[in-house]
């Protein structure tokens, strides 16, 4: 591997009060095993695993904040009630005993809530505008202002319970279709009033959710965005046409408070905006257009892009990240997030580091059924 791609992603990084080892995260990625949303032993092992093979940042995989409407699955974890924080609490002090930093990613899944499914078979589905990522109108409730205060208040209270158990940051899920980006989205949001209307409008939502969590944590306690292009399932589709769109709805956030960008793209080597004769990726774009610092993410180490099988069986050889090289000694962006590789090599950060690349685990089946 080139020396001076390890050199490159070796460097420290600071984020606020967040002090990075290197510039590897573990992208967040949805396991199902912590039953009753609680995370137990073998999910802070999990974790813990990689920060001790060197990966500097941990996101951990979504989960939900306190609103009854917020998860979709059984075995997620849930970001509220006295065990369930317990268990977090473990997961925080393993990783940090092994010098890694950790940021959970709240999570509400919104419109893509299925009617009767766990944990809590009542609760409705909600969106912005009761409409489906395909456009089907009537696929769930419209939220009322009421509800919207709700989950705003919900995001804000686990925010502060991330930073009183110890967590070095939060990452809110603002990508793929979920209740954040149903928001931002012109498909899924057809509000008319304060939270609904052109790109810019359609940001109130989240920056609102930005600006209570800002008001519930510490000035420099790190608060990340996740974003994205494409939708679950939906992978033709485009939040911004162009630079100017993506400043558009990037800029009130910035504004707003986030602190930095994870920019989900599918493929971290491909420009964004080809039209405009720039190379940059979504990363590239987001960081350009808002100044803030950007993790970029997208089948990093392996040759095929996700996909709804990639979870679920797909096999995924080992790929060269070379090309990750030049973005990042120009500082394109800041850190780079390695998800289903390091999902089947929990020693990825460690084998690219110290130059052992031969010996990277290709991604298969057997990464995805057990917390390995």
């Amino acid at each position: 591997m080139n020396t001076r791609l390890t050199t490159a992603l070796s460097r420290p990084f600071t984020l606020g009060s967040a002090k990075l080892p290197n510039r590897i995260a573990m992208a967040p990625m949805t396991r199902g095993h912590s039953p009753d949303g609680i995370p137990g032993e073998d999910v802070a092992a999990y974790y813990a695993r990689r920060a001790a093979a060197g990966t500097g940042l941990i996101i951990t995989e979504g989960t939900t904040v306190d609103h009854r409407s917020a998860g979709y699955l059984d075995g997620v974890p849930r970001f509220h009630g006295e065990e369930q924080l317990a268990g977090w609490q473990k997961v925080v002090d393993a990783v940090h005993t092994h010098g890694g930093a950790i940021m959970p990613q709240l999570w509400h899944v919104g419109i893509q809530r299925t009617p009767g499914a766990p944990p809590f078979p009542d609760a409705p589905s909600l969106g912005p505008s009761g409409i489906a990522l395909d456009g089907t109108p009537g696929a769930g409730e419209t939220m009322t202002l009421a509800d919207i205060d709700d989950v705003i208040g919900a995001f804000a209270k686990a925010a502060r319970a991330a930073e009183e158990i110890g967590f070095d940051g939060v990452e809110l899920h603002g990508a793929h279709g979920y209740l954040i980006d149903q928001f931002l989205w012109e498909r899924t949001n057809r509000r008319t009033d304060h939270y609904g209307g052109d790109p810019a409008s359609r940001t109130a939502f989240a920056a609102d959710l930005v600006a209570a969590i800002r008001e519930r944590v510490a000035p420099d306690f790190p608060v990340v965005l996740r974003f994205s292009q494409w939708k679950s399932d939906h992978y033709d589709v485009r939040l911004a046409e162009n630079p100017k769109e993506l400043e558009a709805v990037l800029t009130p956030l910035a504004e707003a408070g986030v602190d930095a960008f994870h920019a989900s793209g599918r493929r971290y080597w491909q420009p964004e905006f080809p039209d405009t004769g720039s190379d940059l990726n979504i990363a590239g774009w987001t960081k350009k257009v808002t100044g803030k610092p950007v993790i970029t993410v997208g089948s990093v180490g392996l040759d095929k892009a996700f996909d709804p099988g990639s979870l679920s069986g797909a096999t995924a050889a080992v790929e060269s990240i070379d090309r990750l090289l030049e973005p990042l000694e120009r500082d394109e962006f800041d850190i780079v997030a390695v998800g289903r590789a390091l999902l089947a090599d929990p020693e990825w950060a460690d084998k690219v580091l110290s130059g052992r690349a031969s010996e990277l685990i290709p991604f298969s089946r057997d990464a995805v059924e057990s917390l390995h």
